[in-house]
């Protein structure tokens, strides 16, 4: 009966995470324009001004449609390692430590908002979506419930390690050098604005130790029905990132002194 209880009370709490990490979402309409305003100046400028560009893997010349599973995978990347600026700032002030002294797990807090983050992530990235078709690149929707499922994953993936970075770091400040020195990166060097075939070398071997590498490739896989990297692979990648991740969040978040 206990146990019953508790796990109700494990639920509710997750339930309750998720709905702020929703609210806090739909109220800040200048952080859901500033995600997708970069994403869309890539779409619009190089997508529509380098349509025909050669050298594509599918052949098809059509680059804007090449683009679309990297910027896909930017918004979610960006949208979900803000999470851990939420953490900051819950920590700053002091709704971190009302949730903490919460009689609930932490555990059960980290799921919640890595669900949360993860949603308004996929929310971003069907936005963008919209924007792609606007601009005319064509998408087959019959893979749309597939391409979500896996936009979750990432996001959940990435979410988790926002909320590592957050839990160990204690302003703004060192956050956004996290952000300058480890998400650009890894966003320029996954391949997602040009074919790693036609890479150096340097850059294609550093593109395998690229998680978000496995992302676009998956997207890509997906919403073109081709990559250059087998899919299982990708997928089983991903997965094993998004377990790496998950536990590496909820140990670090374990240690936040309340």
């Amino acid at each position: 009966m206990g146990g019953g209880k508790k796990m109700n009370h494990e639920l509710t709490a997750l339930y309750f995470m998720w709905k702020r990490e929703l609210i806090r979402f739909y109220r800040s309409k200048s952080r859901v324009v500033g995600s997708l305003a970069m994403p869309f100046f890539f779409m619009a400028i190089l997508g529509t001004s380098m349509n025909g560009a050669g050298n594509l893997p599918a052949g098809d010349g059509n680059y804007l449609e090449f683009i679309l599973p990297g910027i896909l995978s930017m918004v979610l990347l960006f949208g979900s390692v803000f999470t851990g600026v939420i953490v900051i700032m819950d920590r700053q002030f002091g709704f971190l430590k009302e949730t903490l002294v919460a009689p609930v797990s932490r555990t059960c807090i980290v799921l919640g908002k890595s669900l949360g983050g993860a949603t308004t992530a996929v929310l971003q990235g069907l936005m963008m979506m919209g924007l792609a078709l606007l601009l005319g690149a064509t998408i087959d929707f019959a893979s749309l419930p597939t391409v979500i499922v896996l936009m979750a994953l990432i996001s959940m993936s990435f979410v988790s390690l926002g909320i590592a970075i957050g839990s160990v770091l204690d302003d703004m400040h060192g956050f956004q050098l996290i952000m300058n020195f480890l998400v650009m990166p890894m966003f320029f060097l996954s391949g997602a604005l040009f074919p790693l075939s036609s890479a150096p070398e340097i850059v294609r071997i550093i593109s395998y130790f690229d998680p978000l590498t496995y992302a676009v490739e998956a997207m890509r896989f997906f919403l073109l029905g081709h990559s250059t990297m087998p899919i299982f692979l990708s997928l089983g990648v991903l997965v094993a990132f998004f377990g790496a991740t998950t536990l590496l969040s909820t140990y670090l978040f374990n240690r936040i002194e309340s």
